[in-house]
């Protein structure tokens, strides 16, 4: 078995260095805490979530909606997004399906959201 380096700051399991998760989504240089399998910036994220529809911007909102917390999911995108959005990303929110359709239809029926 030949073993190689990794390089210095390089992660096990990683071929390149990988940029460090926050919570802090301030910081656009960072990973944001939700996408911990994905090396995509919070600056990357916010242009990717701000382009046309494409198979990639509902990927990385799906995982948004799954894994942020609700408060922070508003950093990046309006609530009228996620309504419109929501019928063709439910399947990749798992058990946080519920959640954002109750979030939606309640804010609808409280007329805080067209629809």
């Amino acid at each position: 078995m030949v073993q190689r380096s990794l390089g210095p700051g390089a992660i096990q399991g990683y071929p390149y260095r990988v940029r460090a998760l926050t919570t802090d989504i301030s910081r656009g240089e960072l990973r944001p805490y939700f996408l911990w399998d994905e090396d995509v910036s919070t600056d990357e994220l916010r242009v990717i979530l701000g382009e046309p529809d494409s198979y990639r911007r509902d990927q990385l909102m799906g995982k948004m909606l799954r894994e942020a917390r609700d408060l922070d999911v508003w950093a990046f995108v309006s609530p009228m997004e996620v309504a419109r959005v929501l019928p063709r990303l439910g399947r990749r929110l798992g058990n946080r399906r519920r959640f954002w359709e109750f979030l939606i239809e309640g804010w609808r029926s409280d007329g805080l959201l067209a629809g």
